[in-house]
């Protein structure tokens, strides 16, 4: 006696449909040595936890951890403070401003241009508050460029560099009547803006372009930046494009697994 046939009960569908958009999901996932799109701004993974935002989690760059302040566009990082004094004075900053060496100060790569900064030498236990105006230091290793009268009054001057915490104070908006210094500030948001990564500087600009063909076949956004200083004019290579901070390192941490020999993040 042949059984009778029943058709599938609306669970039973329900579970068929399931295994088979899996099996569509990852029979068709992406390659894995597709040429990736940071072109277009990847979102940050979220652990889904309402306990803290992002911006304020501790991360970890090159083995170094950094923990941001507890305000939720808080700033703070361990590294490698150098300076610069006579050779550029007079010149230009990035802000369009005439650098002084003897002004408190200072060049940073991704904080926004105005911004006050705490900084502490971890061996001398001094420190003092500068401004940022200017763009830099691109060496891989150092976070900060101190005025030549900044790294005076941190006692840098002489070893040349020193180990520090920049902590982001934001907009100054009240000064010392005594001093002219700033005593109260408004935080700034330091994560969102126009950020890339700048992957190697050349002094001969068709060895630049050259690099950067090379680049635009895999990354987009390959671009040159002309820059120059006391050693003279370089071309600096950069690629991706970036709202946010946190993507930008993620993708100049990527490079360097990659087999970059530099590739940090960089405003614009």
């Amino acid at each position: 006696m042949t059984k009778k046939q029943f058709p599938l009960s609306p669970i039973e569908v329900g579970v068929f449909l399931l295994i088979f958009s899996l099996i569509l999901t990852f029979g068709c996932s992406k390659r894995l040595d597709a040429p990736y799109d940071y072109g277009k701004n990847q979102p940050v993974k979220s652990s889904g936890s309402s306990k803290s935002p992002a911006t304020q989690r501790p991360y970890t760059i090159k083995g170094k951890q950094y923990t941001p302040m507890a305000s939720a566009h808080g700033y703070v990082e361990q590294g490698v403070a150098s300076w610069y004094g006579k050779k550029f004075h007079g010149r230009k900053t990035s802000n369009g401003e005439t650098y002084n060496m003897y002004a408190l100060t200072a060049a940073h790569k991704t904080l926004p241009m105005g911004t006050w900064v705490k900084v502490y030498n971890r061996d001398t236990h001094q420190e003092i508050i500068v401004r940022v105006n200017d763009r830099g230091p691109f060496v891989r290793g150092r976070i900060i460029d101190m005025s030549y009268t900044g790294a005076k009054k941190l006692g840098m001057v002489g070893p040349g560099t020193a180990r520090v915490v920049v902590t982001a104070l934001g907009k100054a908006t009240a000064y010392s009547k005594k001093t002219k210094e700033p005593i109260t500030f408004k935080p700034l948001d330091y994560w969102q803006g126009n950020f890339t990564v700048q992957v190697g500087a050349f002094k001969v600009k068709t060895n630049a372009e050259t690099y950067r063909k090379k680049l635009a076949a895999t990354y987009l956004n390959a671009h040159i930046i002309p820059y120059e200083d006391d050693r003279g004019q370089f071309y600096r290579v950069r690629i991706g494009k970036f709202a946010k901070l946190t993507e930008a390192n993620q993708f100049s941490e990527r490079l360097m697994t990659e087999g970059f020999e530099r590739a940090y993040a960089v405003a614009e």
